[in-house]
């Protein structure tokens, strides 16, 4: 992407709450592979605390004032970061240093949010848990919040950020990397639960998921952002909503929208592949599984040409249905409850409810198996 593009003026909409933040987060998605060696795309599903409404797959994002008074500078246009290594597929990083909780799975077990902070508790892992996890798994993933103040970007996407050393929250930036940026901490719920089905994993016990690059381990989850949000909108959220409280209604610097607009806010497929909804013979592009332990390496052109990488397909023309968490996005009252949106808080422009829920893991067989 072109780093001088003005993401505020070319965007027409935001799939996020705050209608100033017209910023792209990415990450890798996850596949489920069957024992019979298909590949289905895991869905994704509202967070814990995120209504009113159901979100349509997406992630949470947050912007953190790690220190308590602390006058955090917002990131400037054409910023861009990476955290997480994509070629990563053993667990080589010195537990001593911060980084080595950046990024991380969290496997739920029916409706808790787990016993500690993202990264620090007994239920998160760097790699795929090993067993099957009832309310799904969630992606744990914290940016870098120190920035040296002088590169927008670096040829790694990284070597211009750092996180500060010992801690995510409470930390002072090191000298050589002075600015203090919001800490923007994202994460994503995969929707697991209909693949909770021992006939479906792996015969000798192993764990099934994968991501998209061909990660079986889970090592290498990796995150991506680019900075677009509205003029000054962000630096002034970070002055003024000082709350900490995460309820998008109680910061009146910005501007919310219902989660009936986030969800039209579409980029609708311009490859014709199938990609989801079914299985697939193998992860789309070319994308083989390398298991490590060594790092993964690029794949020579030379050795994509046994197709298909891909599975040829008409464009999609209607979105998946949306998936239905197993626990509520708001309070319905009496009162109110910290951190939780109340349910009225934001009226949606509809009252449809939404349908899709968790439904059966379908198998399709491997072509010629």
């Amino acid at each position: 992407m072109d780093p001088s593009l003005d993401l505020p003026k070319l965007a027409t909409c935001t799939s996020c709450r705050f209608v100033e933040d017209k910023s792209n987060y990415w990450t890798a998605v996850m596949y489920f592979k069957h024992r019979n060696g298909s590949f289905i795309r895991v869905p994704q599903m509202a967070n814990h605390n995120t209504g009113p409404g159901f979100q349509n797959g997406g992630m949470t994002v947050y912007y953190f004032q790690p220190i308590p008074n602390l006058k955090l500078t917002a990131f400037r246009p054409g910023f861009r970061m990476r955290v997480g290594n994509p070629n990563l597929r053993r667990n080589s990083l010195d537990p001593a240093d911060i980084a080595s909780r950046a990024v991380t799975l969290r496997c739920f077990e029916g409706l808790s949010l787990g016993t500690g902070a993202p990264g620090y508790a007994v239920e998160d892992t760097f790699d795929f848990p090993k067993t099957m996890c009832s309310g799904g798994i969630r992606s744990n993933i914290y940016f870098p919040q120190c920035w040296d103040g002088v590169n927008l970007d670096s040829p790694d996407h990284e070597s211009h950020v750092s996180h500060p050393p010992g801690a995510f929250f409470g930390a002072q930036c090191p000298s050589t990397y002075p600015v203090h940026l919001p800490l923007l901490f994202m994460e994503i719920v995969w929707d697991t639960r209909p693949f909770n089905d021992p006939e479906l994993w792996p015969k000798d016990g192993s764990q099934p998921f994968v991501f998209s690059m061909g990660d079986p381990t889970g090592f290498g989850q990796h995150a991506d952002y680019v900075f677009g949000w509205e003029g000054d909108s962000l630096q002034r959220a970070m002055d003024v909503c000082t709350g900490g409280d995460g309820i998008p209604t109680n910061c009146p610097e910005l501007t919310v929208q219902d989660m009936d607009t986030m969800n039209a806010c579409t980029v609708h497929a311009t490859v014709p592949e199938i990609v989801e909804g079914q299985y697939i013979e193998r992860l789309p592009g070319c994308n083989p599984l390398q298991h490590g332990p060594s790092p993964a390496t690029a794949i020579p052109p030379s050795e994509c040409t046994d197709a298909p990488f891909t599975t040829a397909a008409p464009l999609p023309t209607t979105p998946l249905p949306l998936v239905t968490p197993p626990w509520t996005v708001c309070h319905s009252g009496p009162g109110s409850e910290y951190l939780v949106p109340d349910c009225d808080s934001i009226p949606p422009k509809t009252t449809q409810v939404p349908g899709g829920g968790a439904g059966p893991a379908m198998v399709t067989p491997v072509p010629g198996a």
